[in-house]
């Protein structure tokens, strides 16, 4: 009997180790850290008086939302791209690529 019991907890034990092993082997460290994105959006046009630098399309992927990112030079300011005067403002701006911000 005693060995039975010794058996089981060896088995138990072997068990637990594999799927400890196993869940190691899985393990994949996050590439950022933080999000950093346009989570809400707003569809007030932006005035011509505000210098745009450039801008960058965001696709949705939670927590982030689609979005027109304006880029001033000290700022971004996260648009709608479904507002009719986007493409109005888009025609003249440089697209900003791998942007950080």
């Amino acid at each position: 009997m005693a060995w039975t019991s010794r058996l089981i907890t060896v088995a138990v034990l072997i068990a637990l180790m594999g799927c400890f092993i196993g869940a190691q082997g899985n393990y994949r460290r996050p590439t950022r850290v933080g999000v950093s994105c346009c989570k809400e959006v707003s569809r007030a046009r932006i005035p011509l008086t505000v210098k745009l630098v450039g801008y960058k399309q965001q696709n949705a992927l939670s927590p982030c939302v689609d979005a027109i990112i304006f880029y001033t030079e000290k700022n971004k300011i996260c648009s709608d791209p479904d507002a009719r005067w986007i493409p109005a403002r888009l025609r003249d701006l440089k697209e900003i690529v791998d942007e950080d911000n």
